[in-house]
C-alpha cells in the first residue's frame, strides 16, 4: 500500500518530541466513567477490562491496549475509547497482567509478545458480549502486540474488520537500544523503577525466585529483560525474547486493513520501526510517519489528539 502523506501539524511548542511526550504522559487527563470486568484467562490467570459505551446499543467495539507499565486509565487510552463512544461504539480497555491495580496469580506478567491474552479478549467480545464489528488499537507495547497477533499463523476472527498501531516499537532489539542512550536517560530511568516496584510486590508471592540481591543487580531496561521478561515467559535470554516477539517480521502476514502512525521524531525507535517497504508490499498496511509526534504525543487543539482523530478516520473508511 503506498505510503501516507501525513497532514500532522502540532501547536509550535509540541513540535520538540520529548515536550510532546513528557506533556501527553504526565500533564494531559482525560476523565471517562469506565465499568470493570475480570475473565479468567486460558491459562487460569486474570485480566480486568474497563469498558466505556456509547448512547446507544453499539455492535460495535474497539479493544484499546497500553504501553510498557500503563494501564486503562491512562490519557492515552481514554482520549481514544471517549471518542468511539461519541461516535456511537464501544470501548474495552485492557489492562495487562498486574497492571489493573492488582498482581496477576502468576510468576509470568505481560510483555511485548503476549497475544494470547489479547485473542482472549477478543474470544470474550465475540463469544459472550456478540460483538460484529472489532478495531483494535494499540499503543507502543500495545501496538507490537496487536500487529504480531495479526501477522501470527492463526485464523483470524472475522469480526475483526480493523487495527490501529501508534507509536510502535517493532524492532524490539533497535528500540531498546534507543532508550539505552542519554537522550532516553529520564524515561529509561522512569521505566526501570516501576518495573522493579512491580517485580517487588511479585517477590511477595515468589520469594524463591526473586531475591533481593537479584534485584539489585538490575540497572537498566536490558537487564530487567534478561533477568525477567524472558525467563518468566519462556524466553532462554532477552536476545530470544527481542527476536521472536518482534513484530516487525509479521507485518507481510497481515490481512486486516492496519494503520500504522510513528512519529519520525519518536525517541524510541529506531530506524527499524519505519516499515517502508512492508507498507509498499501489503496492501492492507498504511503507514503513517509524521515529522512531529514524539512518543504518543500528537497534539491537537481541545484535548484531542492527531492519532485519536485519525484512528476514527480509518475505521469508518473501513466499516
Amino acid at each position: 500500500m503506498p505510503l501516507l502523506e501525513s497532514t500532522y501539524k502540532p501547536p509550535f511548542q509540541f513540535k520538540n518530541g520529548f515536550l510532546a511526550t513528557v506533556y501527553s504522559g504526565l500533564v494531559r487527563k482525560v476523565p471517562l466513567k469506565q465499568q470493570r470486568e475480570r475473565i479468567d484467562t486460558r491459562d487460569h490467570d486474570f485480566l480486568d477490562l474497563d469498558w466505556s459505551y456509547a448512547k446507544e446499543a453499539s455492535d460495535t467495539v474497539i479493544i484499546l491496549l497500553h504501553g510498557l507499565e500503563g494501564h486503562a486509565q491512562r490519557p492515552y487510552v481514554t482520549g481514544v475509547a471517549k471518542l468511539f463512544n461519541a461516535n456511537g461504539m464501544d470501548a474495552v480497555c485492557v489492562n495487562f497482567r498486574g497492571c489493573s491495580g492488582e498482581d496477576n496469580r502468576f510468576y509470568r506478567s505481560y510483555h511485548s509478545g503476549a497475544t494470547d491474552d489479547l485473542d482472549d479478549v477478543v474470544q470474550h467480545c465475540i463469544q459472550q458480549k456478540k460483538y460484529a464489528n472489532i478495531i483494535i488499537k494499540g499503543v507502543s507495547l500495545g501496538g507490537n502486540i496487536t500487529l504480531k497477533y495479526l501477522g501470527e499463523d492463526r485464523l483470524i476472527p472475522k469480526q475483526i474488520k480493523a487495527a490501529i498501531a501508534i507509536s510502535v516499537p517493532m524492532d524490539l532489539d533497535g528500540s531498546a537500544t534507543e532508550l539505552h542512550k542519554m537522550k532516553n536517560r529520564a524515561f529509561a530511568i522512569r521505566f526501570r523503577k516501576h518495573l522493579l516496584d512491580k517485580l517487588k510486590l511479585k517477590q511477595v508471592q515468589f520469594p524463591d525466585k526473586l531475591k533481593d540481591e537479584d534485584l539489585m543487580q538490575i540497572k537498566t531496561l536490558r537487564e530487567f529483560d534478561e533477568f525477567y521478561s524472558s525467563k518468566a515467559h519462556g524466553f532462554n535470554d532477552a536476545a530470544e525474547y527481542y527476536a521472536k516477539c518482534s513484530s516487525l517480521q509479521f507485518l507481510e502476514n497481515i490481512k486486516v486493513p492496519t494503520l500504522i502512525i510513528n512519529a519520525l521524531n519518536d525517541s524510541f525507535l529506531s530506524s527499524g520501526c519505519y516499515p517502508v517497504k512492508a507498507a509498499k508490499q501489503n496492501e492492507q498496511l498504511y503507514l503513517e510517519m509524521p515529522n512531529y509526534g514524539g512518543h504518543v504525543g500528537f497534539i491537537l487543539k481541545n484535548n484531542l489528539y492527531y492519532n485519536e482523530k485519525r484512528a476514527l478516520e480509518f475505521v469508518n473508511s473501513v466499516l
